[in-house]
C-alpha cells in the first residue's frame, strides 16, 4: 500500500496492515498533535512510518535522543492540553521509568499513550521482561491488543480513555503482534488542524503546583488522586467491549484465560482440537476485570492462564479466586503447566494443555516430537557484521594493536553496548566481555578502571553515545578513570533500521538540523585526548589504539564512516583475487572475518555481488593477493 493511504484513507476503508502501521492509523484517527520516541525493536517501523507522514497528518515528530527525553516531551505536550504518543521497546520503558511514575501522578489534560513493544524470546533484545508490571507499579490503565486491527482500535482508545481519567495509558503490543499483518478497517479521524502556521496544534499551559510538582507537600495528594482515579476505573474494565467471552464448552468444567498475542495460539489451539475449554479474552487487562474474572470462574473446576512473559495474569486470578472463596485450581505458569519465559506458539500452548486434558494422540506426540528434533538439526547461522562494515575494521585493529603492545587478550576488558556493534562479540574479534544497557559501556569502563589492573576498552555507537553515553563520560573524565572509549559513528541508528540521530544533519521529520558533533562533545566533557580517525585506514586504526592505551586517562576515539547499509551510499568496485599470489595463509578469512571473503575447496573466493570495496581486505592481505576493484 501507499503509505498516505493511513492519512487519507476515509472510516470504512480496508488495509492489509503491519501492526506497527495500524498504530499509526490510530494515531492519526485519534487527532494526535505531538510524537516522540527513541527508535527500538520492535516497534521501530511506527517512527519509520510517522517520519514520512507526520507533516501531512498535522504532527509534529521527533527521534528523540533517548526513551526518557521522548516521555518528557510527550508529557508535557499532554500537560499543555494536546493529544501525545509515545512508543517504545519494552527495554526502553527502563529508560523512561523515572519521568513515567510521576506523570501517573501528575496527570495528563490532553490524552497521552504510550506504546511499549515487549520482545518475548529475545529476539533482539538483551532481556524479555513484561511491561505490564509497569501498568501495576505505575497504577496506570494497560491495553494488550492481539491483532492489527485491535491494535489501531485500542490505541484511538486510549486516548478518550485517557482524558476520561485524565492519566497516561499504555499499550503492549509484543513481537508478533507489532510485525504481523491484517485487514484493518478504518474509523473516522478526528481533526487536529492548526490555524496557525506550523503544522501542528499549540497548546496552553495552564499552571498548577500543587498538579505539577511533586515536591513532598503536594506528592502525597497526588498519590491519593491516582487510586481515587483507578478505583473508579475499575468498573469500566468488567464492561469493556475488549474484553469478552469466547465459547466453545458445553459442560463448563474448563475454562482458559488469555490476552495479546498467547490467546491467539490458544485460541487456534482449542478450536482446532475442538477442546471443551471456554476462553476469556482480556485486552483491558488492567485495572484487573476482577467481576468479570469472577463469574467466568464460578462455575469452573479448572482454569488454564495462558500469557507471555511473566504470570501476571495468573498471580490476578489466584488473587480473585481467594478473594471471592471461588474452589477453581489454576494452571499456568506456576505450576509449570506453561513454561515461565520465551515466546509461546501453537504447540507450546498445546502441550501445556495436554498436561491437564490429555487429548493428544501416539502420532500427534510423535508428529510433535520429529517437528522438534528437525529444528534441533537445523543448522544455526550466527549474526555476522555486514560485508563493509566500519566496525570490523576497529575490531580487527583493536586486537593488533594489542598484539603490537605485547599484551594478551587477558589483559584487556571489553566492555560493550546495544548495537549492530554488539557482534564484535564473535570469533576471530571476541571483543565483547560485558554488557548491561543503553550507553553502560561507558559506565563500565568507569568501573573496571577502578577495579582491575586491566587495560580497559569500551565500544559504544553514535546513537547511542548520545542516548546515555555523555552523563557517564563525564564521569569517567571527572572521577580520573582510565580506559579507551571507541564511538562508532556509522552517521545512522543502524540497528533499528536507519534512523536519524542528533550527529546527523537531518531530523525525524526530514528536515535540516544542527549536527551535533561527538568529537567537539567530548572535549566539552574534558577529555584531552580526542581522535577521530577513518577506521578503513588499518594503519591509522592501529597507530591510534596504541597511543590510546599508553595514556593514563579516559581517552576517546571517534570512528567516523558511514553505514554500508545507508540509502544511496555509493559503492566502490569489489575486490579482486589475484591467485597466483596468495598463499592460502587464510588471514583474510581468519582474522578478518568478512562475510564477503570465503575459502571453498581449498582456495579463496570473493563473493561480489556482498563485496562494497571497503578495501580493509587488501591492507590486511600481505601477499598482494586482494587488490582493488576497476
Amino acid at each position: 500500500m501507499n503509505l498516505k493511504e493511513l492519512v487519507t484513507g476515509v472510516s470504512g476503508d480496508k488495509q492489509f496492515l503491519l501492526g506497527n502501521e495500524a498504530a499509526v492509523r490510530g494515531v492519526i484517527e485519534a487527532g494526535v498533535s505531538i510524537a516522540a520516541t527513541y527508535p527500538g525493536t520492535p516497534s521501530s517501523e511506527i517512527g519509520n512510518v510517522l517520519s514520512v507522514l507526520a507533516k501531512d497528518a498535522n504532527i509534529y515528530f521527533e527521534f528523540s535522543t533517548n526513551e526518557k527525553v521522548a516521555m518528557e516531551v510527550a508529557a508535557t505536550a499532554a500537560a499543555s492540553g494536546l493529544r501525545s504518543f509515545t512508543f517504545m521497546k519494552h527495554v526502553g520503558m527502563n529508560v523512561a521509568a523515572d519521568s513515567f511514575m510521576t506523570t501517573a501522578y501528575s496527570g495528563v489534560n490532553g490524552g497521552m499513550v504510550i506504546l511499549s513493544a515487549d520482545d518475548p524470546s529475545l529476539f533482539s533484545s538483551q532481556n524479555e521482561q513484561d511491561t505490564r508490571n509497569y501498568a501495576r507499579l505505575a497504577n496506570v490503565p494497560i491495553l494488550e491488543p492481539s491483532n492489527c486491527q485491535e491494535v489501531k482500535d485500542m490505541v484511538k482508545y486510549a486516548f478518550d480513555l485517557s482524558e476520561q481519567i485524565n492519566l497516561p495509558v499504555i499499550v503492549r503490543t509484543t513481537t508478533r503482534v507489532s510485525h504481523m499483518r491484517g485487514v484493518v478497517e478504518f474509523g473516522d479521524v478526528k481533526d487536529n488542524s492548526s490555524n496557525g502556521e506550523d503544522h501542528w496544534k499549540r497548546g496552553h499551559f495552564k499552571k498548577d503546583p500543587s498538579k505539577y510538582v511533586p515536591v513532598p507537600a503536594f506528592a502525597g495528594d497526588m498519590h491519593v488522586r491516582l487510586w481515587d482515579k483507578i478505583h473508579k476505573l475499575e468498573g469500566e474494565t468488567n464492561k469493556s467491549e475488549f474484553n469478552r467471552q469466547i465459547d466453545f464448552a458445553s459442560d463448563k468444567k474448563y475454562g482458559l484465560i488469555s490476552s495479546s498475542s498467547a490467546y491467539n495460539y490458544a485460541h487456534d489451539v482449542v478450536k482446532f482440537n475442538d477442546l471443551d475449554v471456554d476462553i476469556l479474552k482480556l485486552g483491558f487487562s488492567y485495572p484487573f476485570p476482577q467481576e468479570m474474572v469472577a463469574e467466568f470462574l464460578k462455575d469452573l473446576d479448572e482454569v488454564f492462564i495462558v500469557e507471555e512473559v511473566d504470570p501476571i495474569i495468573e498471580r490476578d486470578v489466584l488473587a480473585t479466586i481467594g478473594a471471592e472463596k471461588l474452589n477453581v485450581t489454576v494452571h499456568g505458569k506456576l505450576d509449570g503447566t506453561f513454561p515461565l519465559y520465551h515466546e509461546f506458539n501453537s504447540d507450546v500452548v498445546a502441550d501445556g494443555l495436554n498436561k491437564v486434558l490429555n487429548f493428544k494422540n501416539d502420532e500427534d506426540v510423535k508428529f510433535s516430537q520429529s517437528l522438534e528434533k528437525l529444528s534441533e538439526d537445523i543448522p544455526s547461522r550466527a549474526p555476522v557484521l555486514c560485508a563493509g562494515c566500519p566496525h570490523r575494521a576497529m575490531y580487527y585493529g583493536i586486537n593488533k594493536a594489542i598484539e603490537e603492545l605485547g599484551l594478551k587478550t587477558s589483559d584487556v576488558v571489553f566492555a560493550s553496548d546495544i548495537g549492530c556493534y554488539t557482534l564484535g562479540i564473535n570469533p576471530p574479534y571476541n571483543a565483547a566481555d560485558y554488557l548491561l544497557s543503553m550507553g553502560s559501556s561507558v559506565g563500565d569502563g568507569c568501573g573496571f578502571s577502578v577495579s582491575t589492573d586491566q587495560k580497559v576498552a569500551s565500544f559504544i555507537g553514535d546513537s547511542t553515545f548520545f542516548h546515555s553515553g555523555i552523563s557517564p563520560l563525564i564521569n569517567a573524565v571527572h572521577n580520573k578513570h582510565n580506559f579507551v572509549l571507541t564511538v562508532l559513528d556509522n552517521r545512522i541508528t543502524a540497528m533499528t533500521g536507519g534512523q536519524p540521530n542528533p550527529g546527523i544533519p537531518i531530523d525525524g521529520m526530514g528536515d535540516e538540523a544542527p549536527e551535533v558533533s561527538i568529537r567537539k562533545l567530548a572535549a566539552a566533557c574534558g577529555c584531552d585526548y580526542v581522535r577521530v580517525i577513518n577506521p578503513f585506514n588499518l594503519e591509522q586504526v592501529v597507530k591510534t589504539y596504541v597511543e590510546a592505551f599508553q595514556r593514563d586517562d579516559t581517552a576517546v576515539i571517534v570512528s567516523k564512516a558511514p553505514c554500508t547499509l545507508i540509502k544511496g551510499l555509493t559503492k566502490k568496485p569489489p575486490v579482486n583475487l589475484v591467485e597466483k599470489n596468495c598463499n592460502n595463509c587464510d588471514k583474510c578469512v581468519s582474522e578478518l572475518a568478512c562475510p564477503a571473503i570465503s575459502k571453498i575447496n581449498g582456495k579463496i573466493t570473493i563473493d561480489k555481488a556482498q563485496c562494497d570495496g571497503c578495501n580493509v581486505c587488501i591492507q590486511v592481505c600481505k601477499y598482494g593477493a586482494l587488490e582493488a576493484g576497476r
